[in-house]
């Protein structure tokens, strides 16, 4: 199920929400965790038993070294709590290990046997025959969800949960589940015991909630149009290889961001209070910049479990530089099952390390702000090209035509108008539009946060109900994240 769809919008929303107002606040996260369940298993049921599994699983971790940590501090000494240590060790290795072997069975399976034919038929052997495995939709965000408890029970940064239920709420709860943001237990710990369910706070996530939908079904399903077919051209010409970067460069943010945006609504309707996740990037003067700001959840948890257990910048420049390229390249990894996403993490890693290298400051720096600004953009844009083709030969063709500019045939196939793209007045309205909401207007929690009803909120409430029209003429899209 996907929350730009008839049956989530005018079926499922509101009956739970319904329900978790009737209900006792003590049964209102078993509740919960149903409905998620329901959201979750709508597509694949079976794929519910393996979030289950997960949760069952880390549950199990969390209680077992919450009781070793009790008996390390209670022994009198380092040799009566060395077994201890060593048992909550083992806790903490059993939840690592079910996670990211569930992630990489399903998610890099693939990836390596395709791989190994590859290999295998340049040597002349016969491919590898088997039958693809199916990704389950969000499995990156809720394993990383669930790791993150383990690990900060076992840093104690977090407490072991008591309930069952909470804890699976928390795994399970449908606004976040399947495309984050990535929210700690911690976060979320006395959230589960109690919060706060006040008409001011309902009435900001549903105002999150309806431009998160505009996002998503007004701007980023009409230039994925756009996008598209500019990315389907075997031999773009330069103006249409800008023209589908740059599509697809509005079409990712205003996609993933609709999604946060509509999550953090949800989860605020629902008395939660979930961390921001997209904090205007385009609006960045570095690479640097740019990952403080896009998929701040992810980049936080890479920072925190990957990037400072590595040694962070605490060993040195040069191993500083290594640990910011490999959590880059890990991080592109876990976006996806191909090379076009290793590349794409490379790149970010190395831009990464090169202005730590000029010392946090980007290669032009001297530029005026707006220059800082553009360049920065047109650097999100290369490695977006990466991130959306299919292989690298189509990546490489497209920024040769970028770069390289247009061939004789590709300018001969564009004709006299220049390009093969057909653009109707709603997809030229937005991709103009677009880059003036990025680089001149407030983020969405900024306009949330906002008092009063406002001119934001007002237009907000006209254009919704147009979103809402427009999603019973469009064919189904989920969420581009939702392949991760």
């Amino acid at each position: 199920m996907i929350f730009t769809s008839q049956i989530f919008l005018f079926w499922f929303l509101p009956a739970v929400l319904l329900l978790y107002y009737v209900l006792p606040f003590k049964w209102r996260s078993g509740l919960l965790v149903l409905a998620s369940y329901l959201f979750y298993g709508w597509w694949r049921p079976d794929f519910v038993l393996l979030m289950l599994f997960s949760t069952l699983v880390d549950f199990w971790c969390g209680r077992g070294i919450g009781r070793m940590h009790a008996l390390v501090d209670g022994a009198p000494d380092e040799a009566a709590a060395a077994p201890h240590a060593r048992k909550r060790k083992r806790f903490l290795v059993t939840s690592m290990v079910v996670n990211l072997g569930l992630l990489g069975y399903f998610k890099y399976w693939n990836f390596g046997i395709d791989s190994l034919n590859v290999l295998l038929e340049s040597w002349g052997v016969a491919p590898i025959e088997w039958a693809a495995i199916v990704l389950p939709v969000g499995i990156s965000f809720y394993t990383f969800q669930s790791m993150s408890y383990s690990i900060d029970v076992y840093r104690k940064d977090a407490p072991p949960v008591d309930r069952f239920i909470d804890f699976a709420c928390y795994i399970s709860l449908f606004p976040q589940l399947v495309a984050g943001p990535i929210v700690r237990y911690r976060t979320l710990a006395d959230q589960l015991a109690q919060r706060d369910h006040t008409l001011e706070k309902f009435a900001r996530g549903a105002f999150l909630f309806q431009i998160g939908f505009i996002k998503k079904l007004l701007v980023a399903d009409t230039v994925a149009v756009i996008a598209a077919q500019a990315f389907d051209l075997e031999d773009p010409t330069a103006l249409e290889a800008w023209l589908g970067a740059v599509a697809y460069t509005f079409q990712i943010y205003f996609d993933f961001s609709g999604y946060s945006d509509m999550a953090i609504g949800l989860g605020a309707m629902f008395g939660f209070t979930f961390p921001i996740n997209f904090d205007s990037p385009y609006k960045s003067r570095s690479i640097t910049e740019f990952w403080r700001r896009w998929h701040v959840s992810l980049s936080t948890w890479l920072r925190d479990y990957l990037y400072i257990p590595l040694g962070g910048n605490q060993k040195g420049p040069r191993r500083t530089y290594v640990n910011l390229a490999l959590t880059m390249l890990l991080g592109g990894l876990w976006h996806g099952a191909a090379w076009t996403f290793i590349v794409w993490g490379a790149y970010q890693g190395a831009w990464l390390a090169f202005e730590r290298w000029l010392g946090k400051k980007p290669l032009y720096a001297a530029l005026p702000v707006v220059g800082q600004v553009a360049c920065t953009f047109v650097l999100a844009i290369v490695g977006w090209v990466f991130f959306r083709a299919e292989s690298m030969d189509q990546a490489w063709l497209f920024l040769g035509s970028m770069f390289g500019g247009s061939s004789d045939a590709a300018l001969a196939a564009a004709g006299a108008a220049g390009s093969r793209i057909a653009i109707d007045p709603l997809q030229s309205l937005m991709l103009w539009l677009a880059p003036v909401i990025c680089f001149l207007l407030p983020n969405s929690q900024a306009l949330a946060d906002k008092p009063g009803v406002g001119l934001p909120r007002l237009a907000t409430a006209v254009v919704f109900p147009l979103a809402v029209a427009h999603l019973f003429f469009v064919s189904y899209s989920p969420f581009l994240y939702f392949q991760f």
